[in-house]
């Protein structure tokens, strides 16, 4: 009987070895995607808006650095946060896809740290938006970037259309709440 237990035991902590470990999750300041304070419902509302349609960030590189630093940070904020439980686990698996999706089109590469790669989107962002091009191309120059800083630029400047960037966040954004009578929150009735 106690070998079985410690068999079990064995088995089950065996099995938490081998489960699948969170994604990266970059962590960003209050307000870094907009006037919002919160960050998840900024970011999910810019992700929205920006890869719903390619001409709504076309000749502007830096919504288009901030769709893409949204993506890749709500990739890992959807799946990791306690926040986001009620989410629809397939909206995660979605929101992860267009991150690898999304670095693929804008040439990063697929094992950079998010937090990375969020901190120097939002450097570069900062600085074009300020006027100062040689710091936004020195933000491109980091060695994630598969391109040199010009051509990064240049695709920011004209993102392509993603079809699973677009699916997962506006699954995302219609999920910003949580659903009435369902898993607690501020938003459920008694």
């Amino acid at each position: 009987m106690r070998r079985a237990a410690v068999l079990a035991c064995v088995a089950l902590l065996s099995g938490c070895a081998l489960a699948t470990p969170p994604p990266d999750t970059a962590r960003v300041p209050a307000g870094a995607f907009g006037g919002f304070t919160d960050p998840d419902v900024a970011a999910m509302n810019l992700a929205q808006w920006a890869w719903a349609d390619p001409a709504r960030t076309r000749d502007d590189p830096v919504d288009g650095a901030r769709a893409v630093a949204a993506v890749d940070y709500l990739g890992g904020e959807l799946t990791t946060s306690p926040r986001w439980v009620y989410m629809d686990p397939l909206t995660q698996q979605q929101m992860l896809q267009a991150r690898v999706a999304v670095r693929v089109v804008v040439g990063i590469a697929p094992a950079a740290p998010s937090q990375v790669v969020v901190n120097s989107l939002m450097a570069f962002a900062a600085a074009y938006e300020g006027g100062n091009r040689p710091a936004a191309l020195s933000a491109l120059a980091v060695p994630i970037y598969q391109h040199p800083p010009e051509q990064t630029l240049a695709i920011l400047g004209n993102l392509p259309y993603v079809q699973i960037a677009n699916i997962a966040t506006q699954h995302a954004a219609q999920q910003e709440f949580p659903p009435l009578g369902g898993n607690g929150g501020a938003g459920s009735i008694k």
